[in-house]
């Protein structure tokens, strides 16, 4: 259908730096300094960076050599495998669901700080004054009204993206255009604000919950899986790839959009910790705000509030298209369940957009209780883990292409060698945050729960390659006669 080539590199570019920029800027520097002194965040950053920059160079790279496989870089894991066979379709199919379930946490966890942020305008969010109490069960005003936003936020940014990805992509785009700007200016006055006390000592031993105290390296370890957190979503582009005008557009945004949120995360992070004291920084539930508000006043506050709030939106609207285009793409290949191929006359995967987002609306429930949040923010944990399994899938694969030689002609000795290298560090990368991560044994289990309960629904899938075409063909027609008849 025509919608489908209609994302240039502009726009593809914010669609990486919108979903990157989202909830981490502003939750993560009191996280990291919970668990990390000034010197350990920088390191945490500095290697978190290079380690998604590898990643992207692979997501790049791959883009360009396998240009028929779109839609994610868990779809590279039925590669690893012999065609059509059982392992081939297995591997796509639950490396597609945990990719997913990630993606549509982590879109409701940008909601549920965008009605965070609200609360700056209207306090009433917060109220503490009981509603009504059933049994044991208290709600409170705040909880009843942050539960109405987020449901109201999540379907309102449904209806604008089903009126055609082109629509919303623009609109994301004047989103982050409008936050680059917003995040630009805070770090000029952090410049000026920045007061070298604040950030000292550089290097301090960190105790934790469970009273072991832990050196710089130990830092970083246990800052790497926050870090990354804030990165995710820079296979964005690559996610939209068969949407692309251009192939060559999916490289570049990617390479373009990591480097603009490399930016703005080191500098706003090392800024917040001169800004704020150490003790402040741990006590804040909003750093940016508070930081902004020592230097400017409330005026300041309400203005960076405001950059957040519109940052927290592109941010909703890129990360609902990519929870929906996941298992759509999937689908194509015959990786995943087929009623996720309908879509409407504009080319948006409407069967996938509702079960994503009417998903996302259970996970919404979380704000009623404030013990169902705390559950809530450690699945987004083992959500942020599983991104890794199809990072370290790509990253093979390019390992695979460069030593069987595929895709290569006999004149790319040198990009061969080169590309076996950002493979062999990427797969690197990928393998140290996997380790550190999990480390601690529930949630290890618990990450592997979440995968494997995906194999409930594998049998839902085409038998074959031939009746996945069969499939996909009549779903293609389907739409293409509702396009006719309107």
């Amino acid at each position: 259908m025509n919608q489908n080539k209609q994302l240039g590199f502009w726009i593809l570019t914010a669609f990486v730096v919108g979903n990157m920029v989202g909830s981490g800027i502003f939750m993560l520097p009191r996280t990291l300094a919970e668990v990390a002194s000034p010197a350990g965040v920088i390191i945490a950053w500095g290697l978190t960076g290079l380690g998604v920059l590898m990643i992207a160079l692979v997501f790049g790279n791959l883009a360009m050599r396998k240009p028929h496989l779109t839609g994610g870089p868990q779809i590279y894991a039925k590669e690893l495998f012999k065609e059509d066979s059982t392992a081939s379709k297995l591997s796509g199919f639950m490396s597609t669901w945990g990719y997913w379930i990630g993606n549509f946490a982590g879109n409701i966890a940008i909601v549920t700080t965008f009605a965070g942020y609200l609360s700056a305008f209207f306090p009433i969010l917060t109220s503490q004054a009981v509603l009504l109490t059933v049994g044991d069960f208290t709600l409170k005003v705040g909880n009843a009204l942050t539960f109405m936003v987020c449901t109201i936020m999540l379907w309102g940014v449904h209806y604008i993206i089903m009126t055609g990805i082109n629509h919303a992509g623009k609109i994301n785009f004047i989103a982050t255009a409008g936050k680059v700007i917003g995040f630009g200016l805070f770090i000029i006055i952090g410049l000026f604000a920045f007061e070298k006390a604040n950030i000292l000592p550089l290097v301090e031993m960190k105790v934790d919950g469970s009273g072991v105290s832990h050196g710089l390296m130990g830092q970083v370890n246990l800052a790497a899986v926050s870090t990354l957190w804030a990165f995710l979503g820079v296979e964005s582009a690559v996610v939209f790839a068969s949407r692309a005008k251009r192939k060559s557009d999916v490289k570049s945004a990617t390479i373009v959009g990591l480097m603009i949120a490399i930016a703005i995360y080191m500098g706003i992070s090392t800024l917040v910790m001169g800004m704020l004291s150490q003790d402040a920084l741990l006590a804040s539930d909003k750093p940016l705000i508070d930081a902004i508000t020592a230097v400017l006043g409330p005026v300041g506050g309400k203005a960076l509030a405001f950059v957040g709030l519109i940052s927290l939106f592109g941010s909703t609207i890129g990360w609902v298209l990519l929870s929906a285009e996941i298992p759509y793409q999937a689908a194509k290949q015959g990786l995943f369940i087929p009623a996720f191929l309908k879509e409407n006359k504009h080319g948006i995967p409407t069967f996938s957009m509702i079960v994503s987002n009417g998903l996302g609306q259970l996970f919404i429930f979380s704000t009623i209780s404030n013990s169902i949040a705390s559950a809530f923010d450690f699945i987004i944990y083992i959500a942020t883990l599983s991104y890794l399994v199809p990072y370290l899938i790509s990253s093979t694969f390019q390992l695979k292409l460069v030593w069987t030689g595929e895709t290569y002609q006999a004149h790319e000795k040198r990009s061969r060698i080169f590309d076996g290298l950002i493979g062999l560090l990427a797969t690197g990368y990928s393998i140290w945050v996997i380790i550190k991560g999990t480390a601690d044994l529930t949630t290890f289990l618990f990450g592997v729960i979440l995968l494997a309960s995906g194999i409930l629904f594998y049998g839902y899938l085409p038998k074959n390659q031939k009746e996945a075409e069969r499939i996909k063909r009549a779903y293609q027609k389907e739409a293409a006669l509702a396009v006719d008849t309107e």
